[in-house]
């Protein structure tokens, strides 16, 4: 067996893991955030100042915000439950740190601490959530692409082959959730009229730049013949060509129907294409071909995958675009966000139930094809990671009430109440100051410049591929390639940010 196939075996006929041990591996990831402001703001508590160095910054993010998740989906896999318990433990520990070592003039029962959280009025301009969602799922993506191909990253974890919850089937939708929740569509201001057409041309031409790369990716991976999993999109698509395709019909349908009712279309467009799939011989054709015999004649056959499958992304999409449009509501206090909470996890339970029953009448999971249950559990569970870091802010907003003066990068800004004096109102504009530490947060590097970094990703990865004999790699080796490569990425990202240099022509 040569090389290419049995590293395109290593990555075939799998299974995924359980939705229970997807959503304690998601939870890592805000505690990790959760952890790094806690460590900032203990060191501006014991040094009266923030943390300035670009140097140290990087390595604190880095081993702090990265390291974890490169051990967690290798050498921690085995005990995954445990690891948020300990890493949740030591955040209680420095914050038990910072609460009885702030300084006794700020001192004021924790009773009244929680009245005035409640009351804390933040800038309603910046969800810092949304930018950590979108960061994080690149990273992970990242992180996974290149260890799925070492036997340390647990088969489970990988995409399965046709039913099945891998970490890196929720990896795909997430992406497109991502990116629907901050389309233009949803950051154009309701009150500016335009034309209904207007921003379509503006659309296609802003997704060349995707079409690029996936010709790139098609022609480098055909010609060096590079493994590739041929039932995951095809044999020419990839996630490129997806991701440019659902964005455009997206911009399509959004000009078409009005935006605030996308989850009327993302309901429709999920549950006609299940039904065509469970009354019609479509789900036969996505998994055998038009022979029944898996063949790959013809360009519908050869791609068949990644081409019906972008009614469920579109459905996805479409649906993140509603989530993106009530995220962006007026909500400027504490108090408004923790409601906002509660009713995002009241819709992730609702979710989930519909998920259940879709899994038990309709069809599982099924990633390759992007059914119903699919869209279902990819929304569900990126509310669900969304919420968790709403949460891990909302903590370091409080700590940071106990700390005056301390700042967290990527964090919510506290701003004057809206009723409050101008007076008062441009008093209130040095108290941000997290975006004077902005060039030194690996998070605010890396989303200047995301499409890069993916890219970037995409070919470390298929550099190392060619380098190193992956799947016979031992664990010391795998830990050590795999903290360089995640290292050199966020370096360059880091370099970028530091400099003020956005790669982005189009």
């Amino acid at each position: 067996m040569s090389q290419k196939h049995l590293k395109e075996a290593f990555i075939s006929n799998l299974n995924g893991t359980s939705l229970l041990e997807i959503s304690v591996g998601l939870s890592l990831a805000p505690l990790c955030l959760l952890c790094r402001g806690l460590l900032l703001i203990l060191y501006y508590l014991h040094y009266g100042k923030p943390l300035s160095s670009r140097k140290y910054s990087l390595l604190l993010d880095f081993l702090v915000l990265v390291s974890p998740l490169l051990f967690s989906c290798t050498v921690l896999s085995p005990v995954i439950f445990f690891v948020p318990p300990i890493i949740a433990a030591f955040c209680a520990g420095i914050f038990s740190k910072i609460y009885s070592q702030r300084k006794q003039e700020t001192r004021v029962p924790f009773r009244q601490i929680v009245k005035d959280f409640q009351k804390t009025y933040l800038d309603p301009e910046y969800i810092p959530a949304i930018t950590v969602f979108r960061v994080y799922v690149n990273v992970l993506t990242s992180i996974s692409i290149l260890a799925v191909d070492f036997p340390q990253y647990p088969r489970r974890y990988a995409k399965a082959e046709t039913y099945g919850t891998g970490v890196m089937d929720f990896g795909v939708g997430a992406f497109i959730f991502g990116n629907a929740v901050v389309c233009p569509e949803v950051r154009q201001r309701s009150y500016v009229t335009q034309p209904k057409f207007s921003s379509l041309a503006r659309q296609f031409f802003s997704v060349w730049p995707l079409i690029v790369l996936g010709i790139g990716r098609l022609l480098s991976v055909k010609s060096i013949e590079y493994h590739e999993h041929t039932s995951e999109y095809g044999v020419h698509w990839n996630f490129f060509f997806t991701l440019a395709f659902v964005r455009l019909a997206a911009s399509l349908l959004l000009a078409i129907f009005p935006k605030n009712n996308s989850w009327i279309v993302a309901i429709n467009l999920a549950v006609l294409y299940q039904l065509i799939l469970n009354t019609t011989s479509l789900k036969t054709f996505i998994l055998h071909g038009s022979d029944g015999r898996d063949t790959r004649v013809g360009v519908l056959n050869a791609n068949r995958e990644g081409l019906l499958s972008l009614f469920g992304y579109l459905a996805i999409y479409m649906a993140s675009v509603q989530v993106g449009l009530w995220l962006l509501k007026c909500r400027n206090s504490v108090k408004g966000w923790i409601e906002a909470v509660c009713f995002l996890l009241l819709t992730v339970l609702v979710l989930f139930v519909f998920l259940h029953v879709s899994q038990a009448y309709a069809d599982p999971v099924s990633r390759r094809m992007a059914n119903l249950s699919y869209c279902i559990w990819v929304v569900a569970h990126c509310l669900t990671f969304f919420i968790c870091f709403v949460v891990s802010d909302l903590m370091l907003v409080f700590t940071k009430l106990l700390v005056k003066g301390s700042s967290v990068p990527c964090c919510w800004n506290v701003v004057k109440p809206p009723n409050a004096s101008k007076k008062h109102e441009t008093e209130a504009v040095p108290m941000r100051r997290e975006g004077k530490l902005s060039h030194i947060c690996l998070i605010s590097a890396i989303n200047k410049n995301q499409l890069l970094f993916f890219l970037l990703a995409n070919v470390m990865t298929g550099i190392v591929n060619i380098l190193i004999d992956t799947i016979h790699s031992k664990t010391a080796f795998t830990l050590c390639i795999l903290h360089l490569y995640m290292f050199f990425n966020c370096l360059i990202m880091h370099i970028l940010h530091a400099k003020n240099i956005v790669l982005k022509f189009w």
